[in-house]
């Protein structure tokens, strides 16, 4: 791998932009995602980003460029959430709703968006019937994106019943969805 060679004055751009933006930028992330770890990165990659880009045009608002890169990895990072979600509420059982296919599609219609919504309102309302511990251990893992491990930490529970206690959620959440699946598809 060869080293990039940034000339001086580009150089003391970067690190006037890093010391003027670099705070009050990772505040705005820090702000919008669940983890330090995730915040980091999307820092990082908002850095590497704006150091390939100086290289090759200038930016005419810097900040504005900054806070719109960090806004984009910050969508990028909340969606591949979101597949990650799909994926444990769709199994390789072949009755199983596929609802990545359904709701992670690149189309922005009036359709897709009250799809979304309904399976978003609809995925909450299943969770208020599950029992605390199974509704709350879902949340805790899935949506905040918090290890067992921290969770047992925290709670004082044994991992192996958190991970019990979120199977049981799963398999509400793959019953409960599966008519509205099948109420979407009719549509």
């Amino acid at each position: 791998m060869t080293a990039v060679v940034i000339p001086k004055e580009k150089n003391q751009r970067i690190l006037q932009t890093i010391k003027s933006y670099g705070k009050g930028l990772m505040g705005f992330i820090r702000s919008k995602v669940n983890s330090e770890e995730d915040a980091e990165d999307i820092i990082q990659d908002v850095w590497y980003q704006f150091t390939a880009i100086v290289n090759s045009e200038p930016i005419e608002q810097t900040g504005a460029w900054l806070y719109q890169v960090a806004r984009n990895k910050i969508i990028d990072k909340h969606k591949k959430k979101k597949e990650e979600l799909f994926d444990n509420l769709n199994d390789d059982e072949d009755d199983t709703p596929d609802f990545r296919a359904m709701l992670l599609t690149e189309a922005n219609t009036p359709e897709t968006e009250y799809f979304r919504n309904m399976f978003w309102e609809q995925l909450f309302l299943a969770l208020e019937e599950l029992p605390k511990e199974q509704q709350q251990v879902f949340i805790w893992q899935e949506l905040d994106n918090i290890p067992f491990q921290k969770i047992a930490e925290t709670t004082g529970e044994n991992i192996q019943t958190l991970v019990t206690r979120k199977r049981y959620a799963v398999l509400h959440l793959r019953k409960r969805l599966k008519q509205l699946y099948k109420e979407i598809n009719d549509y």
